[in-house]
This record gives C-alpha cells, sequence and structure tokens, in this order.
C-alpha cells in the first residue's frame, strides 16, 4: 500500500500511484448488487440463460458494480495520511469499456491527474483503469474527484 500525505500529492500529478490488488467478482457479488439496486436482468443473474444466449457464454457484472469496487480498490492500494475525512466527490468520465464476465479478477491502475486546493479542503482528480486478468481492454476507465479533509 502506498502511503501519502497531502503536501506530496502536488509531486506526483501525472504519475501512476498505485495499483491495487486483483479482486475475484464473484456471482454471489453479482447476486448481491442485483438485489441491493433490484437489477435483475438476466445477463447478471441467470447463469443457464447467459451460458446458452450471451456473447460471454455465462453472465457479467452490473457496470455499476465494477465502478462501485472503485472505492475498496483504492483504499486498498493508497492511504492519504493526517486527514480527518474523505469525501468521494463524483466522477467527471465514466466509460464501461468492456465486461467483466463472473469469477473475473479484477484491479485498479490509479494515476493523479489533478491537484486543486479547494478552500476547506484538497481535490484530488484520480484518473481510474480497472482492468480484468487475461483482457487486453479495461473494464472500467473514470475520473474520479475525491476531496480530503485535514484534521
Amino acid at each position: 500500500m502506498m502511503v501519502l500525505d497531502l503536501q506530496q500529492l502536488a509531486g506526483i500529478v501525472g504519475h501512476e500511484v498505485a495499483v491495487s490488488d486483483w479482486v475475484v467478482v464473484t456471482q454471489d457479488r453479482i447476486d448481491a448488487f442485483a438485489n441491493a439496486t433490484d437489477d435483475h436482468q438476466w445477463i447478471h443473474v441467470d447463469a443457464q440463460r447467459a451460458k446458452a444466449e450471451a456473447p460471454f457464454g455465462t453472465t457479467i457484472a452490473h457496470g455499476f458494480l465494477t465502478l462501485s469496487l472503485l472505492s475498496p480498490l483504492m483504499r486498498d492500494a493508497i492511504n492519504v495520511d493526517g486527514l480527518r475525512m474523505t469525501l468521494n466527490y463524483g466522477l467527471n468520465r465514466v466509460r464501461f469499456v468492456s465486461p467483466v464476465p463472473s469469477g473475473s479478477r479484477i484491479r485498479a491502475r490509479i494515476a493523479l491527474g489533478k491537484v486543486d486546493d479547494i478552500g476547506d479542503s484538497t481535490q484530488a482528480t484520480w484518473n481510474v483503469t480497472i482492468e480484468r486478468e487475461g483482457s487486453d481492454k479495461p473494464c472500467v476507465v473514470a475520473e474520479w474527484l475525491v476531496r480530503y479533509y485535514k484534521r
């Protein structure tokens, strides 16, 4: 895990900062997300139908499930030290580039795009690419805004 403080952020803009560990996207996780969001489209939850009809031969994770994994992937790869609070401020741009079949391993490549002083906080724009093991294409590409509040 990369441990940083706010003063270090300006010096690493434009660089890849960390790569997370691999995370397995299981069918149980996909099903739990479907239940939490009430999105039970067959491509995500019906393994038999997906095997017969889907172009991937299996179920795939919801794009929003993969996107929601940004938080734990980032948390496990980078720690910004000395903070009172960290706030997810939103996303500027997100693309769901390729599917995440059930059972896939994914990880995040995290680069710092920009740092801004917002007065009571520091806003970092993280350029995050979620990749799937064995795939040439990324699964998700996102520009994510995170605000950091000093103690």
